[in-house]
């Protein structure tokens, strides 16, 4: 269980330190009044530290390690 975890925070601790972030378009009602309809297409980011993709390589390194020792 430790190993399947530490590659799963590697590959996405790698992942986050090559992409910082991410954006997505999502469609907001604007006016709604009776027949009239308006919207309009809003763009959201989503965005962390690279620091944070770093913490979970690190932590997915130390689940490795400690998931090959064996007795203790």
């Amino acid at each position: 269980m430790k190993r399947t975890l530490g590659i799963v925070l590697l590959v996405l601790g790698i992942l986050m330190l090559i992409y910082t972030g991410f954006s997505y378009t999502r469609r907001e009602k604007v006016i709604d009044a009776g027949p009239v309809h308006v919207s309009a297409d809003k763009q959201h980011t989503v965005n962390w530290p690279p620091y944070a993709g770093g913490i979970l390589v690190l932590g997915g390194i130390v689940l490795l390690v400690s998931g090959n020792r064996r007795g203790s």
